[in-house]
């Protein structure tokens, strides 16, 4: 790195010596993370709008936000075994030219229907993204101490732009018409291409693998996912015993029977199954999946919360998540702490109490105003910081070198199953517990009461669900103070 500021490049090993040296390539893949994670919660603020212009009904509004996060968390597998044949920073620039061309034809749009598949199609070209932009990052670093900060810096903006969609988007649609929500993604995308064409290596022939693609496998995988997130949107929306619900899930374990059956038969499986014989990839993909059922059960609850129960706008609902992004940044130095000197396991089983610790904590802390709920946010990130960062390090590490985006597409794959667990679970309880319609305006009393008894009740449930979850995985972790498998490239006595 020079005086001026340019970038440094990689060296003979195809690595950079710090995280200011690649800094084009680190803000190239951290602003492409940044807009898949903010899409997924940007137009949930617009969706009265987007009704009233395209005189869309209910259930149409809730597949313009369900259509993206299904063909996302259905194709990430598939992605990842495509990038690791491929390339990894060829499937990357394709995805983010799609998704940048399909943000544009958001103009052209003049029905819920047109609107539903384009999310769809975002929804795919972001599910080429994601597993390879955290595959890219942990590859620019070959210290351990860089991948776990680059990891950090990747996690913090992709729960940012998690974090900021309905604040940026409320704070949006007091300017602009809801279409600019999605057209500003083409300039972002552009610029992030840019990034990677710039500064992140094109992969070397013996990084990738020569097996042939997977298609059943893919298709199955893909059936599999999509029918399981499905069945758990339908329960809330349809009834848990509902001819669709039913259906789903029953959908759901067959293709996952026949896909497990496919997987151990086929000389080229898609996801080598043999892989979660290794305590490390099967304990990480455990925990991230109770630390997403964590964060997911938080934020639709307090969205609910706040917007509801304390009647605060869209903008003020969204300032009030901040204390998740800010502890994210200044809690970096305690979880590599933790790390360090205790290990993945015992770090991980920390991380764990205080996931569990806070839902418990915000079964209280409902009742007794907005410090209590920040308290539990701060305590809740720590958590999340922690257990979330490790795993995908852990399970990237414990990979072959040239599956290293599969892991992250397993690793991604664990947090959007857990997101929509915790989702479901929240709107689930809340359903049974107090109203299956949510009314506007000002609650009454009564309601407001009867809110918080159901807030009590399921973030007590979620408390246990996600301490067992995330415990259970972190106990099949290792001691290691780095990772379990030595980097790809060094031999054993290096490692």
């Amino acid at each position: 790195m020079t005086g001026t500021g340019t970038i440094t490049a990689p060296t003979a090993s195809r690595t950079y010596p710090s995280l200011r040296a690649a800094w084009i390539p680190l803000a190239a893949l951290c602003l492409a993370f940044f807009v898949e994670m903010v899409d997924n919660t940007l137009l949930s603020i617009a969706l009265p709008t987007i009704g009233r212009d395209l005189g869309s009904g209910t259930t149409a509004l809730q597949w313009v936000t369900g259509a993206y996060s299904l063909t996302f968390g259905g194709l990430l597998l598939t992605a990842g075994s495509m990038a690791d044949r491929l390339g990894r920073r060829r499937v990357l620039l394709v995805g983010l030219a799609v998704f940048g061309l399909l943000s544009l034809c958001v103009v052209a749009v003049t029905g819920a229907g047109q609107l539903i598949a384009l999310r769809a199609g975002l929804g795919i070209a972001a599910a080429a993204m994601a597993p390879i932009t955290n595959s890219l990052v942990f590859r620019l670093f070959d210290d351990q101490a860089l991948r776990m900060r680059a990891m950090t810096v990747m996690i913090v903006v992709g729960m940012s732009g998690f974090v900021l969609g309905p604040l940026l988007g409320g704070t949006a649609l007091a300017h602009v018409r809801w279409q600019w929500l999605l057209i500003v993604n083409a300039p972002i995308a552009l610029i992030a291409a840019i990034g990677v064409r710039l500064g992140v290596p094109a992969d070397r022939p013996e990084d990738l693998t020569r097996d042939k693609l997977d298609l059943p496998g893919a298709a199955l995988s893909v059936a599999t996912i999509g029918l399981a997130c499905y069945s758990l949107t339908s329960g809330v929306d349809h009834g848990w015993l509902s001819a669709a619900t039913i259906a789903s899930v029953f959908g759901a374990v067959a293709a996952g029977v026949v896909f497990v059956w496919h997987e151990r038969r086929t000389p080229s499986p898609m996801l080598d199954l043999r892989l979660f014989s290794n305590g490390t990839v099967r304990g990480a993909a455990v925990a991230q999946i109770g630390t997403a059922i964590a964060m997911a059960a938080m934020m639709f609850g307090l969205i609910l919360h706040f917007q509801y129960a304390y009647g605060w706008s869209p903008v003020r609902a969204g300032l009030a998540n901040l204390p998740i992004i800010v502890t994210m940044l200044v809690a970096t130095p305690l979880s590599e702490w933790l790390a360090k000197r205790y290990g993945h396991r015992v770090a991980c089983l920390v991380g764990a109490a205080c996931l569990s610790g806070s839902l418990a904590g915000l079964a209280w802390g409902v009742y007794h105003g907005y410090a209590a709920i920040a308290v539990c946010m701060v305590v809740m990130t720590i958590g999340l910081r922690t257990v979330m960062t490790i795993c995908a390090i852990a399970l990237v590490e414990a990979m072959p070198s040239n599956r290293t985006s599969i892991g992250t597409a397993l690793n991604d794959t664990a947090q959007e199953v857990g997101s929509s667990v915790g989702t479901a679970v929240v709107g689930t309880l809340i359903a049974l517990l107090v109203t299956t319609r949510l009314p506007g305006g000002t609650w009454d009393n009564g309601l407001v009461t009867s809110f918080f008894h159901g807030e009590r009740i399921t973030y007590s449930v979620l408390a246990v669900i996600v301490g067992l979850v995330t415990a259970g995985g972190a106990l099949t972790l290792t001691d290691s103070h780095t990772t379990e498998e030595h980097p790809a490239g060094q031999d054993e006595s290096e490692a």
